[in-house]
């Protein structure tokens, strides 16, 4: 194996994600497309007793119209390009701790002490050996690890967003975006999911927990950003080096 094969397969080994991670060089992490949640091959339908539908029969003298979920019209967001204000507090806060270790030891011996008369052959091929002890090996290995992971976040921020989707079972698709310059900085909020339209309150708001397939992004970029972002050549040599 020529040296070259080997320095390539030696920079290949760290993970088969390195491909991955240096397309990412330079830029965030890319979220996962929201989707159909039944394409997923872990998917499994769930089957539960439901009531039989029953139809109300419509008063003729009544005010009030089959459907309807207030007397007076709903000024919820209902519809394809209505707007919906999305509440998100995120308070997350994990503190896991690992600790392992293993020894082991093991020793092998390989001998011919017998080998139809041939292992008096053997001193003479080999000078200064002995057939009863022909392969003696031993091993001795021990690994210990310790792991501590601590993070607390915490995300509070209102986003207005708009519907753009009317799903065939009534809940909506809302995707919501916002940016804010200040001096050489832009700040970027993103929020989208699908959420029922039973969980918007009556100020036209929904909680961020009631939304479905939620993708939320809170970032930025410019010129303070830059400055706290390792550069292109040390995020490619963390990546590609094996120690």
């Amino acid at each position: 194996m020529s040296p070259r094969v080997a320095l390539a397969l030696a920079l290949l080994l760290p993970g088969c994600g390195s491909l991955q991670k240096l397309s990412e060089v330079g830029r965030p992490p890319a979220m996962t497309p929201s989707g159909d949640p039944t394409a997923d091959p872990a998917y499994r339908p769930i089957s539960l007793p439901m009531p039989h539908p029953q139809t109300d029969p419509a008063e003729a003298n009544s005010l009030w119209r089959q459907g309807s979920r207030a007397f007076f019209k709903d000024q919820r967001a209902a519809n394809v390009g209505d707007i919906v204000t999305v509440l998100v507090n995120i308070t997350d806060e994990a503190d896991w701790k690992n600790q392992s270790s293993a020894g082991r030891t093991g020793a092998e011996t390989f001998g011919v002490p017998n080998l139809f008369g041939l292992e008096n052959a053997i001193p003479k091929m080999l000078s200064k050996t002995n057939p009863a002890s022909l392969v003696s090996a031993n091993s001795n290995g021990n690994a210990t690890g310790t792991g501590a992971i601590k993070r607390n976040e915490t995300v509070t921020l209102r986003l207005a967003g708009v519907v753009t989707q009317v799903m065939p079972n009534g809940n909506l698709a809302v995707a919501a975006r916002q940016e804010v310059r200040v001096n050489s900085e832009l700040r970027e909020l993103q929020v989208s999911g699908v959420i029922r339209p039973q969980d918007i309150a009556s100020d036209n708001t929904v909680r961020h927990d009631r939304m479905a397939e939620a993708r939320i992004a809170y970032g930025g970029r410019g010129q303070l950003t830059n400055v706290q972002t390792p550069r292109y050549g040390q995020q490619i040599m963390d990546i590609l080096l094996p120690f």
